[in-house]
């Protein structure tokens, strides 16, 4: 018999470990199979709250923002290249950083059409893999059409400002809470889990979740 296992992904579409914790999860929870019955359910966490809409060069925001060097920088997106190849994620150049804030606003739609996750792979690609800027009106309703959203009724969730309270409310909720980095991937309302964690450790973790419940 199936056990329900709620699981509460805090992630920003910027966030690179982000797309492969998920990966990595998803490959998990696939492991484990028909013993659970997992409810992922997507939550905002701005990684750049203050950015423009024109977004900003990768290297010099890394650089102000972690005091990164170029090679520091390249060093890095190898290791996250080579992560996300792992677990089936294939990273494209990335060569601007931008706001989130609206992708966030049309995933929380998203959960309330029940196509959160689709939508939150489908705007990782979309960045991560393709350079695609994810704070674009166009770039977002395209990416909701491709998992089957309405189009139209997406673009209205971006034009009008829908969802702007539910969104900042979570994010002060989360931010109460002391989460400060991302991924944090909470199991069940109690068990925190941070990081772009391999599939064995997130497999391990669920197992022993499962087993104290």
């Amino acid at each position: 018999m199936s056990k329900a296992l709620t699981i509460d992904f805090v992630s920003d579409v910027a966030c690179p470990w982000c797309a492969i914790g998920l990966a990595s999860l998803q490959q998990a929870l696939a492991r484990i199979g028909d013993d659970v019955d997992a409810t992922i359910t997507m939550h905002p966490f701005e990684l750049n709250p203050q950015m423009g809409p024109d977004g900003e060069d990768v290297v010099d925001y890394l650089g102000k923002k972690y005091g990164s060097t170029p090679a520091q920088i390249e060093e890095t997106g190898e290791a996250i290249r080579a992560r996300g190849a792992s677990v089936g994620f294939a990273f494209g150049p990335r060569t601007r950083t931008y706001n989130t804030f609206d992708a966030h606003r049309l995933l929380h739609w998203a959960g309330l059409e029940g196509r959160q996750v689709p939508l939150k792979l489908a705007l990782l690609r979309a960045y991560h893999g393709e350079g695609k800027n994810p704070g674009s009106h166009d770039v977002l309703i395209e990416a909701a059409q491709s998992v089957g959203l309405d189009a139209g009724r997406a673009r209205t969730v971006l034009q009008d400002g829908l969802y702007a309270d539910d969104v900042r409310a979570q994010e002060r909720d989360y931010q109460e809470m002391g989460i400060q980095s991302v991924p944090s991937i909470i199991f069940n309302g109690r068990y925190l889990v941070t990081g772009g964690q391999p599939v064995e450790t997130f497999e391990q973790a669920i197992r022993q979740i499962l087993a104290d419940a």
